[in-house]
């Protein structure tokens, strides 16, 4: 048997982040990873106090910017494209409608200046309004001064759009159908909801948050890769969990799958908060109701995705294929029903080349169903997903099949088995109104601690949610060290 201070479970941003923090104080820190491989550039605003504190600046830490951030496909032909550039979008947005381009800096300063309460919010562990513990009462009272600071219009802005589907909130200011697809598609990203769905808009400033003003879709980064190289702690690769180990109460190891067990007395785990209280820890240290509410956190996943190899690089930054909110709406009923979608919302990156001169596009398909209802997943339904997103984007990259190279389809049972994404839900817990803030994943978890002494939570299904990269990592880390005091 080994033993380790600290074990961290996962190589998310997160877990990574939770990590770093513990070893600059002090902590000997060990990782566990069950893939061999490391992740991609992630999704979200990277908070500027953890660049600051890890040095990620002088690391290598390149944040992407997309520019066209969007491109929506017209129906006449040509295409509606969004710039960081206001003036520009304003151009382009005022060749379909000279209302919505009016409209458009007005709209982007509110929807800003709302993103900024969010941010507050973000930063630290959710307040929990219900605790009338000193400390948590001067932590509302901070947020409620810097809300206040924000002013009347801004708070407003808050309680009215959150609970609102993200439809409604577009309709208010905007007439055009692809401007409002484009900006309606970010608040039903990895949401088994339409754009009609209450809570929807919640979903879409989320996604706005730390991006520059007018830009709706939240910047790429390579902070895994720097954080994976990044010294301090020790990382172990192809280290499945199997258990981890409680006694009286309090955490006293890891075991993984190949039998070995990992003393210890502080795990933290960015697996999905079902799977490390409901799997890995015996059900016994949860108090019923908390088992009832963990077992029945909601991770729908309707998102898969296509890998596309491509001889040559296709015309734009990152193209959303969607006409109308009320197409959005029309490929949500399918998926409603256990069905693919015969016409989902697709959000298509153009990552770039590789060495070999070798351009890869990245296919997120929304509406795509991890249980099926007349049936599984399988090969022959894969291929026949590949072929309709073939199908759907050929109209828009000029010479697809000519130019394709290579094809893989990665199904939401797929995301599962390689990542571990609970029922292939990227954000581990849907990211609703009813699982955000004080209540992700269920309100007697919001803190990071569990009942089980010395374990942890810092994953994306815990505050505040996917697309805030590190951010749940670090408000773990500061809750474990004070925990510590």
């Amino acid at each position: 048997m080994s033993a380790h201070g600290s074990v961290v479970i996962g190589t998310g941003v997160n877990e990574l982040v939770c990590a770093h923090y513990l070893a600059r104080a002090g902590r000997r820190v060990l990782v566990l990873e069950q893939h061999t491989q490391p992740e991609g550039q992630a999704p979200g605003w990277v908070p500027p106090d953890i660049v600051r504190s890890l040095g990620l600046d002088q690391c290598g830490l390149q944040i992407e910017r997309r520019d066209p951030w969007a491109a929506v496909p017209l129906a006449g032909g040509g295409r509606l494209e969004l710039w960081h550039d206001m003036a520009r979008s304003v151009e382009a947005i005022g060749r379909l409608s000279a209302a919505d381009a009016a409209k458009w800096p007005a709209f982007c300063e509110r929807m800003g200046r709302v993103v900024r309460l969010l941010e507050a919010l973000y930063t630290a562990a959710p307040p929990a309004p219900i605790n009338r513990e000193r400390g948590e009462l001067a932590r509302l009272a901070a947020l409620a001064w810097r809300a206040r600071r924000l002013g009347r219009q801004t708070i407003e802005d808050f309680l009215r759009a959150a609970p609102m589907p993200v439809a409604d909130l577009l309709e208010d200011w905007f007439e055009n159908d692809a401007l409002k697809a484009a900006l309606g598609a970010a608040g039903i990203a990895h949401l088994c909801q339409g754009p009609r769905s209450g809570g929807t808009a919640f979903a879409f400033l989320h996604h706005h948050t730390g991006s520059a003003l007018g830009v709706f879709r939240p910047p790429r980064s390579n902070i895994a890769h720097v954080l994976t190289a990044l010294p301090g702690v020790e990382l172990r690769r192809s280290a499945a969990v199997a258990r981890i180990a409680v006694r009286e109460g309090r955490v006293t190891g890891v075991v993984l799958a190949n039998g070995e067990e990992i003393a210890t007395a502080l795990v933290v785990s960015g697996a999905d908060p079902r799977r490390t209280l409901t799997q890995w820890v015996d059900g016994g240290w949860l108090d019923p109701e908390l088992a009832r509410a963990v077992r029945h956190i909601r991770s729908r996943g309707v998102v898969a995705q296509v890998i596309l190899t491509l001889a040559r690089p296709p015309d734009f930054t990152t193209l959303t294929v969607a006409s109308s909110l009320d197409a959005i709406e029309r490929a949500y009923d399918d998926a409603k029903y256990g069905r693919v979608s015969r016409s989902p919302c697709l959000e298509v990156r153009n990552i770039g080349a590789d060495a070999e001169g070798r351009h890869r596009v990245e296919v997120d398909i929304q509406y795509v169903p991890y249980a099926l209802a007349d049936g599984a997943w399988d090969e022959a339904r894969g291929a026949a997903l590949g072929e309709l997103v073939l199908k759907l984007l050929a109209p828009h990259i000029p010479h697809l099949r000519g130019a394709l190279i290579d094809q893989r389809v990665i199904s939401p049972r797929d995301l599962e088995a390689a990542y571990g994404y609970p029922k292939g839900q990227a954000h581990h817990a849907e990211l609703a109104l009813d699982q955000a803030l004080w209540m992700r994943p269920v309100a007697g978890l919001a803190d990071y601690r569990t009942p089980v002494t010395g374990l942890y939570l810092c994953g994306p299904g815990t505050h505040p949610g996917a697309g805030i990269a590190g951010a749940s990592g670090v408000n773990a880390a500061r809750r474990i060290l004070e925990d510590s005091r």
